[in-house]
């Protein structure tokens, strides 16, 4: 079997959303439940097979009614999902209630704070890697992540920074040196400022010091990309904001994707900012497969 196109290694987890106008502490109100897939790297797997790619996933997920929804709709979007089974562990989940136009979160890593070295095989091969860096932020996983980073091999390896409050209670420094072996470090303003103490064109310039590419995610106002000490501004694309949830995992993933599948690196960051917009615009993260 030849090497895919794209390899992620991240969590897998579901969202729960609730949606009402004000919760009764102790009582009952009417209001609306989602429950979807979700996960930093299962969004960004996602996201690449819709652009074409062949992907492949690697995580860890409980022996649950949910874990199995997750790894058959993984499935039904075309990705290959190797997922280690936790005989403890429930799947990951992620509780967002959405009151009064304000949002609070409650995070159960679940089975993915003990993903392993052992749950990955002995080498990734593949057109790019992909490693989450809550991975790297969680002590029960960080082994796996720096793992899976000197087992990569391909072009372009790289690394999502997941989380600027987590940045900072792990240490930039730290966490800059986990990252050693990317060659690809993907942050959104506030992270890479977490990082480097600067934002925009600056912040993008001074990771790029440490590697050969950077992108800096700037939302509705598209994106920095910077390379061989250049830096590219990639316009926005308009897009009527629904939920910004797993927006910057699908620029991930679709950028990887084409710079895998050999695309300018011009060409591949409008077509992440593109999928980006398209997330945003799309009460759900993950898009409906294409025809093959």
């Amino acid at each position: 079997m030849s090497p895919p196109d794209l390899i992620c290694v991240g969590d897998v987890m579901v969202d729960v959303g609730v949606e009402a106008p004000a919760l009764v502490r102790g009582g009952d109100v009417h209001g609306r439940v989602r429950i979807r897939p979700a996960g930093s790297a299962t969004n960004a797997a996602v996201w690449a097979a819709w652009s074409g790619a062949q992907v492949r996933l690697h995580g860890r997920i409980g022996t649950d009614l949910i874990g199995r929804l997750v790894a058959e709709s993984l499935a039904e979007r075309g990705v290959l999902a190797e997922l280690a089974l936790d005989p403890e562990a429930p799947t990951g989940s992620m509780l967002v209630v959405s009151e009064a136009g304000d949002r609070s979160m409650v995070a159960d890593r679940g089975a993915n704070g003990n993903l392993s070295p052992g749950d990955l095989p002995s080498r990734l091969e593949a057109g790019a890697v992909l490693v989450s860096g809550y991975l790297i932020f969680h002590p029960g996983s960080e082994e796996a992540a720096r793992a899976a980073l000197e087992r990569a091999s391909a072009p372009f390896v790289a690394v999502d920074v997941s989380s600027w409050p987590l940045v900072e209670a792990y240490g930039p420094d730290r966490f800059l040196e986990a990252c050693g072996p990317a060659s690809v470090l993907l942050a959104n303003e506030r992270e890479a400022e977490a990082l480097v103490g600067s934002t925009g064109v600056e912040a993008a310039k001074r990771l790029a010091e440490r590697f050969p590419l950077a992108c800096v995610k700037l939302g509705a106002r598209g994106a920095l990309v910077a390379v061989e000490g250049d830096v590219l501004e990639v316009p926005p694309v308009p897009a009527e904001p629904v939920d910004p949830t797993g927006a910057g995992d699908a620029f991930d993933g679709v950028f990887l994707a084409s710079l895998s599948l050999a695309a300018p690196v011009e060409d591949a960051a409008a077509a992440a900012v593109r999928a980006g917009a398209l997330a945003t615009a799309s009460p759900d993260p993950w898009p409906a497969r294409r025809s093959p």
